[in-house]
């Protein structure tokens, strides 16, 4: 299928607004991106949204906590992590998507504010990461939620963080309820279809993406499981995911073969592809429909699975 209108609009978008050069600093460009005009669309109206910090690994890390107006205690939980490369962006940029899910969920939905490559390398973020599910599990009487119905999600980098997650939790005898997983990056096969079909012209690109697993994961770790989930060498007894993907993005064809990987292995999987859209589109609320049809999906989807 070609570009779906409103992905091309955000393409456009995204052109007309410009940005750093290609010689640009990661802290130039970290400030264009706090700079950006937000399209992620309006936040929820009936949830609650608090600031604080965890004691993390190496450093305080703040979290984002959203309690839906409708959250009765036993509820579920979602511990999101927030995507842009392990470089960029921050979780309250999140807040107009997660607000809809907690409100369609009627779930707690926390998001962590984990430390930033390339200053933190691989393990710090996922640590971070990993960090807060415990924290997340160690307080669900003071959160009111059920620690049965706990699961982590993300996009993109999130996405890998996310099942990264998922990956030890699952090696430490903590039983998930779900892992929600947006375009996840989880390989780093660059040859594959959608990589070499999408390298340009997409929003995400190869060379961009290229740049961000460089920045994250030193060399000695790429055979680590925890910084390339598809490392795995089994996914037996990982949570049950939830895994979306867009038809234009590089991620695609990764996101598609980690998902099978997971069904070989006995995981219980629901994918759903949309077509026309590209990397990103979770967040492009403000100019695409479809935005808003995949936060329904994913609030569907974990609520089953925390029945």
């Amino acid at each position: 299928m070609t570009l779906h209108p409103h992905a091309q609009a955000v393409l456009d978008f995204r052109k007309a607004e410009g940005g750093p050069g290609p010689d640009a600093s990661v802290q130039e460009l970290r400030a264009a991106d706090l700079k950006s005009t937000l399209i992620n669309g309006e936040s929820a109206s009936d949830v609650v949204v608090t600031h604080s910090y965890i004691a993390g690994p190496t450093a305080d890390l703040p979290l984002m906590v959203i309690t839906p107006e409708r959250f009765v205690e036993g509820s579920g939980a979602l511990i999101y992590f927030h995507g842009g490369g392990w470089v960029f962006n921050q979780h309250t940029k999140y807040q107009p998507m997660l607000t809809q899910i907690a409100s369609e969920t009627g779930f707690r939905v926390i998001a962590v504010n984990y430390q930033k490559a390339p200053e933190h390398l691989f393990p710090i973020p996922f640590d971070d990461c990993y960090a807060t599910l415990e924290w997340v599990l160690a307080h669900a009487d003071v959160l009111g939620i059920d620690d049965a119905k706990v699961g982590v999600g993300g996009d993109s980098a999130g996405g890998n963080l996310a099942a990264a997650v998922a990956l030890k939790a699952a090696d430490s005898g903590i039983a998930l309820a779900f892992q929600m997983l947006i375009y996840p990056c989880v390989d780093t096969d660059y040859e594959n279809n959608s990589y070499q079909t999408h390298a340009v012209g997409y929003g995400l690109e190869l060379a961009g993406m290229k740049a961000c697993w460089d920045a994250y994961v030193p060399v000695e770790h790429f055979s680590n499981k925890y910084a390339v989930p598809m490392r795995a060498e089994s996914f037996v007894g990982v949570a049950p995911a939830v895994v979306a993907l867009a038809e234009h993005d590089c991620l695609r064809d990764e996101g598609v073969a980690y998902a099978e990987r997971l069904l070989v292995d006995g995981v219980q999987v629901s994918l759903k592809e949309y077509p026309g859209m590209i990397h990103g589109f979770f967040g492009h609320g403000s100019i695409v429909a479809d935005a808003y049809e995949l936060r329904k999906w994913l609030s569907a989807q974990i609520v089953e699975l925390t029945k």
